[in-house]
């Protein structure tokens, strides 16, 4: 009995000639086709989805590693965080990974731990690596880190998300604090509430200055007096994670002062939720007896008891938004064009919950 050997299946990755032998279009125009060069432009779309057809078929995977030795690129992202464990990085580190991913990037993820030389050895590494760019997750350390502006001048794409320190060459992406903490206010006024108390952020900070700002728009529309023994602040050293206990300790000190209130707007969640603790504590029920509304809806916000009314960073879209700025000026890069950086503002949003109700 005659045994006919079956075809010898080929091993290894597949190529590019392989997909020309398949599609019988030559190499260099399957190369073309399948890098997206320049010249794909002027091939038509019925050869260039005969060839896409053909190279799903076969299981072709691009070399990466070959492509970025031939463009002198290598499709990787700095991403720096000056403290992982601040409930506001995560929602924002998911959008930043998932357009990365969308655009075939990866990321180099770096965590300062709130140190300045940590922070700035870590952008040393990062030059070292040669990342095609750098996203900040920006903190109130970053305000005296003028190292970034330099990056920018040496045409590293760079993007910071929650600060704009109008550094040259660099963009930003940040929520609009000001029409935030407004909606914030506007919302406690709807409810009756006449004599709100505030924790205001660290006056070092832009984001401070700016919700202040929303919160004395609204109050001198509506001609609501603002109670300056109502208002405190947190420190210049405020550590995002000491929040809470800073939201408690401040919180007791406004109703130290004997001044009555029946709303508080704090800086942030977690202060918000510090400030809930206090008011529990000293028997102040919320929110029959002081409603509070907090600022950035972290995680948490939603688990307390009672739930937290806040208003809400859009982070997902804020990590989505600075990788999109940041290939569209790698792109410009690449191509000798001028890129102007750019400062976008994201709209905020009022989340009602369970710790805002009317004035009793």
């Amino acid at each position: 009995m005659m045994f006919t050997p079956m075809p010898r299946q080929k091993t290894g990755a597949i190529t590019i000639r392989d997909i020309a032998k398949d599609s019988g279009f030559s190499v260099s125009t399957v190369s073309i086709v399948l890098n997206h060069a320049p010249l794909s432009r002027y091939i038509a779309d019925e050869t260039k989805q005969r060839i896409e057809k053909a190279a799903r078929r076969l299981g072709y995977r691009p070399n990466q590693l070959a492509r970025s030795l031939r463009s002198q690129r290598n499709h990787t992202i700095g991403l720096m965080v000056f403290d992982i464990t601040d409930p506001f990085c995560t929602p924002i580190l998911r959008g930043i990974e998932t357009t990365l991913f969308q655009g075939s990037f990866v990321s180099l993820l770096a965590d300062a731990h709130n140190e300045r030389e940590r922070f700035e050895r870590y952008l040393e590494m990062f030059l070292e690596r040669r990342v095609e760019g750098l996203i900040v997750l920006a903190n109130w350390l970053v305000v005296d880190i003028k190292v970034i502006e330099h990056l920018g001048k040496r045409s590293v794409p760079t993007v910071l998300i929650g600060r704009n320190l109008k550094m040259e060459g660099v963009s930003s992406v940040m929520v609009d604090n000001e029409e935030g903490a407004y909606l914030a206010l506007q919302h406690l006024y709807s409810l009756g509430h006449r004599k709100v108390a505030f924790i205001r952020g660290p006056s070092a900070l832009d984001d401070s200055l700016e919700r202040w700002r929303g919160i004395r728009n609204f109050a001198g529309s509506v001609n609501l007096p603002i109670d300056e023994k109502l208002v405190v602040d947190l420190p210049n050293s405020f550590d995002p994670n000491q929040g809470f206990d800073a939201g408690f300790r401040l919180t007791e000190e406004l109703l130290s002062r004997k001044r009555q209130f029946t709303a508080l707007v704090a800086f942030d969640d977690v202060t918000a939720l510090g400030a809930m603790r206090a008011l529990t504590q000293a028997g102040v029920e919320v929110p029959k007896r002081c409603s509070v509304v907090g600022f950035d809806d972290v995680a948490p916000a939603a688990l307390a008891m009672p739930s937290l009314t806040t208003i809400r960073q859009p982070m997902e879209v804020m990590g989505a938004t600075a990788v999109r700025i940041l290939n569209d000026n790698i792109g410009a890069n690449m191509e000798n064009r001028e890129f102007v950086p750019i400062n976008r503002k994201l709209p905020p949003e009022l989340v009602v919950r369970q710790s805002s109700g009317p004035r009793s």
